[in-house]
């Protein structure tokens, strides 16, 4: 059924890094949520007004505020797929992002307003009536719902849109919402207790709810998250399947927005290799990641020793004594000089709880005590890989 639909609305429709082809998917998604939300906010508003209860009012207008995020979804697709200029040399893909924290604060505001108006009417009652018209339209809007709540996961997880995750998200949380407003009324009906108050603060929190995990997620590319384990071992595999290349650290994945994003990373190789030859395999690992990945790669090349016995022996002694300080904990650009100079990095986690000079004067009280004619220079780094 999607493809279906995809390919009547969607040319191209499998290409999903072209902007152009991400466009239109935002299009489609914020096209069908604009018309179906307002469609939803005229039924439940009437359903409201015919059976006087604010739970089923304050959900009309919570459909309203999800007719204003479709078109807040519009918008941003339309932005995230203009070119790059001279103000903008990265184009402008993070306005996805931004459209979705948009969508987001809406949910959060109306939340806020439909949790007051509750309040209010948990204070001075008024008898709801659930009529049978009242009912159907209630019914035929989870209906919708649950498929819109369907399309949108679906065309969210084809080109991984924050903003399309949000609405899907959004829309589920509404058929919660809706049926807990349908089953109160029902209840209310049959038992006379008075619950539209209550259903009514009971939907305000499903809203605020949705409204702050589609805030997590969509601020969660502008602040800049690490890369999956996933995607970092598929890169590391790339990288290293060249034997030329001995290992790899420093790995930095930009995120400019869906189909924008830059990448650089350390590549050790033999100091003695010819740099020529070692251009070449660098420069091909490079395409390779661009083309497989879709990043813009930035390999930058470090120089390591080989066939030395003690720098050998001293880099294996070097890793060994910084795992001690925590498993994850890598050695890397390692180099011995004369004189006994002895130089490299050491990676920790960020959970490490020590300080950069706390481990940088561990390494060094532990390798002074099993080679006390070092003279050494440690650097200290953080990260959450490699």
């Amino acid at each position: 059924m999607l493809d279906a639909i995809l390919r009547r609305f969607v040319p191209d429709y499998e290409n999903i890094n072209d902007p152009a082809v991400r466009k239109r998917y935002g299009l489609l998604a914020g096209s069908a949520g604009l018309g179906l939300n307002l469609l939803l906010f005229a039924v439940k508003l009437c359903a409201g007004v015919l059976t006087g209860a604010i739970s089923v009012t304050a959900d009309a207008f919570n459909n309203l505020s999800d007719a204003a995020g479709a078109a807040v979804t519009l918008v941003g697709f339309r932005l995230a797929a203009q070119r790059a200029d001279e103000r903008h040399p990265f184009g402008h893909g993070r306005m996805e992002y931004l459209a979705g924290l948009a969508v987001s604060m809406l949910i959060l505001l109306v939340g806020v307003e439909l949790a007051q108006n509750s309040i209010e009417k948990i204070l001075s009652p008024e008898k709801a009536v659930l009529t049978p018209l009242a009912g159907a339209l209630l019914l035929l809007s989870i209906l919708v719902k649950l498929w819109m709540g369907w399309f949108n996961a679906a065309l969210g997880k084809r080109i991984s849109s924050p903003a399309l995750s949000a609405a899907a998200l959004d829309a589920r949380t509404d058929v919660l919402a809706t049926s807990a407003v349908l089953v109160g009324l029902v209840v209310s009906r049959f038992t006379g207790l008075d619950l539209d108050g209550w259903l009514g603060l009971l939907v305000a929190a499903f809203i605020l709810r949705s409204g702050w995990s589609a805030a997590r997620d969509t601020l969660d590319p502008l602040l800049g998250p690490p890369p999956s384990p996933d995607m970092v071992a598929d890169i590391e595999q790339l990288i290293l399947s060249d034997p030329h290349i001995l290992g790899i650290h420093d790995l930095v994945v930009h995120d400019y927005g869906p189909g924008r994003r830059m990448m650089s990373v350390h590549a050790e190789v033999p100091a003695d290799g010819s740099l020529r030859e070692l251009h070449d395999v660098i420069d091909r690992a490079e395409r390779e990641l661009g083309r497989r990945f879709g990043l813009e790669a930035v390999i930058h090349l470090d120089p390591v020793e080989t066939g030395d016995p003690r720098a050998d022996r001293l880099r294996t002694l070097a890793q060994e004594l910084a795992r001690e300080l925590d498993d994850a904990a890598t050695v890397h650009d390692f180099r011995c000089g004369e004189n006994g100079h002895v130089a490299f990095d050491v990676v920790v986690p960020y959970d490490v709880s020590l300080s950069d000079e706390q481990v940088r004067q561990a390494l060094i009280e532990k390798l002074l005590a099993q080679e006390p004619d070092c003279r050494l220079a440690i650097g200290v780094d953080r990260s959450h890989v490699l």
